[in-house]
This record gives structure tokens, sequence and C-alpha cells, in this order.
């Protein structure tokens, strides 16, 4: 079975071997590089910017993990499981908690310091769902930057991984039984690397990090376009839980206006004692939960839309002025300069916040190995569902789930190496050949899709904006057709490619959200604000139609 849809994109103009490809180089993709090279085998790492510029180096607060006296794997769990709002898979939570510990100390071995007390211990902090301090950070307020900077470090240093920066994943290549081969790829380089190009081998890793691009407001980089979910849906894959997509709280409001990437004001913030208020100066939280500004994250988003339309408000504040002034330079040093670059002073002032697009919860669908329900093609971290999340992330479990679940991915391909289970793989070329070409939008059609997903899909959601946004996504689709039958299709390139895999993503979330007729976790819908375990205590899995190339939703 071949890839039925691809990008439209050249042919491939050079090829290389090796025996697993990697895509992405956040905390999960440098984690199975470096764990698959102790197996022997060979890793190259595919990265679309540089390779610390993915979301790892922006996550502020920090990776949860039972380390504290008097804190259990089994709390840990008990967290976890509330936050996600009974969609948690059981299994793969214990397997994340009691793995977790040891995880995060074999990253301090690779190199990674996070902060200690006096006595040496790793200091811990609390954030929202959790009721033990169990949240370690570096650098006050920039431990995915230390996280980031020690696996890059150990990466850059091992001679049997391979790098290609600045590389835009395009499709799946597979042998003529439908296991994973190898992929495309386009490379905004010089030389023999420039252009399109194929990478043949033995195994693919998506490692590829969010879709937060795909609303106008979210915490995300640049990069992060949903290419790993789109790649996947084309390739056959399954995803599941794409609608819920978790609103961050306490997102820097820049104005009415603001787009892209918004600076994050970290949960941790909240844990040390900060308040969320109103413009009265009215602490809202105080009695919607017995965690107050510490309730899971879909409560707190929930309460300051509720806040924000009530008061006809466009952000609350958030209050640390009781902080003082050391405080906020050595536990927060990040986000005290970045208000400050913003010309808000938190020592003396309220932040003004509002939420944003944070993290999905759903993605590639895998099972407690990283497998995909594709032959050969793993995905970890943020593009892949592997069921601990839920309808909703309990805070700083990115982090440990990325660590954790790369590790696995990385035992199953050692394994299958020593079992003889990883043989090169020839391309199916005549397959390739045959696959449905997706018509590209063109590039201003990101804009648009951000503009419809943000107005219909956000945080608040109904039948009524989502059919909007349905109608509007497929406007833009027939749009890209037109201009193809017209022979005035829009050219291949990074900005067209991108713009594809959003509006994939964007419509396999709108397929996946109108269909769940419920409030779930970070799924909110207006019309049907109640919780339905009845009927909605289950997974929807998301598979594209094999004629139409459209997101179909069970």
């Amino acid at each position: 079975m071949s890839v039925s849809h691809r990008l439209t994109a050249p042919a491939p103009g050079w090829t290389m071997t090796t025996d697993v490809v990697v895509v992405g180089s956040g905390v999960a993709g440098l984690t199975v590089a470096l764990n698959i090279r102790k197996a022997g085998l060979r890793a190259l790492v595919v990265t679309k910017a540089m390779l610390d510029d993915g979301s790892t180096r922006w996550a502020q607060g920090g990776i949860a993990a039972a380390l504290g006296e008097g804190d259990t794997p089994e709390q840990h769990l008990d967290d976890t499981l509330v936050a996600g709002a009974g969609l948690c898979d059981a299994e793969a939570v214990r397997a994340l908690v009691t793995e977790g510990p040891d995880a995060v100390r074999r990253l301090i071995g690779v190199g990674a310091e996070f902060d200690l007390d006096a006595d040496g211990e790793i200091l811990l902090t609390r954030e929202g769902g959790h009721h033990r301090r169990r949240i370690a950070h570096a650098g006050g307020d920039a431990t995915g930057a230390e996280i980031s900077r020690a696996l890059v470090s150990a990466v850059r240093s091992d001679p049997g991984v391979e790098l290609i920066e600045h590389a835009l994943v395009l499709d799946l290549l597979t042998d003529a039984e439908g296991h994973a081969a190898g992929l495309t790829l386009h490379v905004m380089g010089e030389g023999q690397r420039d252009g399109v190009g194929a990478v043949r081998a033995r195994a693919v890793v998506l490692a590829t990090g969010g879709m937060g691009q795909v609303f106008s407001a979210t915490t995300n980089p640049a990069v992060s376009t949903g290419d790993g979910v789109a790649l996947a849906l084309r390739a056959g894959a399954e995803v599941t839980d794409l609608e819920f997509v978790q609103f961050h709280p306490t997102v820097l409001w820049l104005g009415p206006d603001a787009e892209g990437q918004q600076p994050l004001v970290s949960e941790a913030v909240r844990g040390e004692g900060a308040y969320l208020v109103d413009a009265d100066g009215t602490r809202f939280m105080v009695g919607q939960h017995e965690l107050n500004e510490l309730a899971p994250r879909d409560i707190v988003a929930k309460a300051i839309t509720r806040q924000m339309q009530l008061k006809g408000a466009e952000h609350m504040y958030l209050d640390g002025r009781h902080f003082g002034a050391e405080m906020w330079e050595t536990r927060f040093p990040t986000i005290l300069a970045s208000c400050r670059a913003h010309g808000i002073d938190p020592v003396t002032g309220l932040i003004p916040v509002a939420p944003a697009a944070h993290y999905a919860s759903g993605g590639i669908r895998t099972d407690l190995r990283g497998r995909t329900t594709v032959p050969g093609l793993y995905a970890c971290g943020e593009v892949a569902c592997t069921g601990v999340h839920g309808a909703n992330r309990l805070a700083s479990n990115s982090l440990l789930e990325g660590l954790v679940f790369a590790e696995r991915i990385a035992a199953d391909l050692a394994e299958r190496h020593r079992a003889g289970d990883l043989p090169e793989r020839a391309v199916d070329v005549a397959g390739a050949r045959a696959a449905v070409a997706v018509p590209l939008p063109a590039p201003e059609a990101r804009a648009e899709i951000q503009r419809l997903m943000s107005r219909g899909a956000g945080v608040l959601r109904s039948a009524r904006s989502m059919a909007a946004t349905a109608a509007g996504l497929a406007d833009l689709a027939d749009q890209a057709r037109w201009h193809v039958a017209e022979e005035k299709p829009a050219d291949p390139r990074v900005e067209t490619w991108e713009a594809a895999n959003l509006h994939l993503v964007a419509s396999a979330l709108v397929a996946a959200a109108a269909q769940r007729e419920e409030t779930r976790g970070c799924h909110w819908r207006e019309d049907f604000p109640e919780r339905d375990d009845a009927h909605w205590r289950r997974h929807l899995i998301t598979t594209l139609a094999t004629a139409t190339g459209t997101p179909v939703s069970r």
C-alpha cells in the first residue's frame, strides 16, 4: 500500500540513506536520536529551522516528576487522570509517571542542570492541577532552554548523528507493503542538499511538535504548522483527540491586533502565589475550584473567558506585585524581561493576560511503544497522541511525555534491530508517483485559516461557529483547486506547503470538534455545556478519505 495523497512538489533532486530518520529537534526527537545510537543505529535528525528553534526551548515552567519527598508516581497519576477528564489511557499514564523520575535523572546525566536548593536537592514548584510540588525547573523560568542546550550539545558531539537544519518535511515514502521507507523534504540551503530531496530509512520517527500556528494567537513558535500530523494523515495514519487543543490561560496580552507567537506567562507564576484579578481587583477564581488559580488549565481558561465576557473586557490581569523585585529577578527573569520589553513592569503593576492556543493534547495515534498505525512510522512528543493527556494536559507533563516515550521508541527500535526486523526498504516509486497531489493554497491563505479558526474553533465553540469555519476552509480548498484547473497553481514552496498543512490540520480539528457534542476538558461547546460520559467518553479517530482527501472523524 502506497501513500494516497502527497503535497505538490518537484521530484527529489538528491537522495541519502540512514537507519532511522528523526524529524524534529525538541526533547522528544533528540532523545530518540541519542538513545538509538546506543544500539548502534545511525540517526539523521531533520529540523525545520536551527537545531534549538523548536517548542522545547520555549517551555518555561518545567518538567513534572515524582521526585520530591512524600510524592509518589500514584499521586502524579491521580492528578493526571483528573486533568484528563476521563479520556486518559491509564496504562500510558502509569508508564509516564513510573518511568518519569529515572528519565529525568538520565536527562541530568546528559548534562541538563536544574535549579537546586542549598542542600543540592532539585528545587520543585507547583503548577495547575498538581497537589504537590513536583515541577523541576532550570534558570528560574528557562527550563526548556536548558534541556534543549544539553540535548543539542550531546547530539552535536555524537558523530553517529547526522543533522539537516532548515528542512521542511514533505511526505512519507513507503515500500510496496506500506512500511515506512523514508521521506521527502525540502532543504532551504545551498549545494548538495538544496531543494527537494529524499531520505531512505529503515524507520521514520516524527517529533515535529505542535500545530499552534493554526490559530491567530499562540505560544507556539512560527515553525509549529502541524507538519507531522498533516504528513501522517496523507500517509493514511490515524490521528485522534484533535479537538482537545489546550489554550494557556495566561498569555501576555499585546493588543487586539496581535498575531503569531505571543509571550507566555508561565503557570509557575501562579504556582508561586500570583493572583488572577479583573480590572476591579476582584480575584474571580476564588470559589470556582478548590485550587483557585491553580485549577487545571481548561478551568482557568474558561473562567478568564467568562469574566472577559461578563466585564466586556479583552483581557484579565495577573497580580504578582507582592513577590517583590528580588523574586521576579531570580525566579522569573525571562518573564520579567519579556514583560518589560513590552512596557509592563510586574514588580509594580498588573500583567494583562488572555488565553491563547498552547498545546495539542491530540495528535498521531500511537501505542505505548510510539508505533503509529502505519508500519515503521513512529511519533512522539506533541505531534503524538499516546493517551497520556486525555482531554486536557496536566501542566508540565509534556516535556516528561516527550522524554519517556522517546526512550520507549528507541528501545523498540533497538529491539527490532537486534531481532533483524529493521531491514533496508525499497521505495515503491510507482505507488508514490500514482499518489494524488494536493492542490496548494496561496501563501496568504495562512492568515485566513488562522482568522477562521480563532473566530470559530477557539476557546469557545458551537455548531454554528464551526460550520462557518468549515465553510471558510472549504472555500479556500475550492480556490486552490480552481487555480490548478485554470493552470495558475500556487508555486510549490515553503509558504504554500505550510499553508496546505495548516489547512489540513484545521479541517481535521474542526471535523472532530463539530462531532463531539459535549464540553470536556479543553473542548468547550457553548451549545453543549455539559460533559456527557454516556455518549462521549470515547476517542474520535480521524483519517483522510481516500477519494476526496478530506478528513473524516469516527
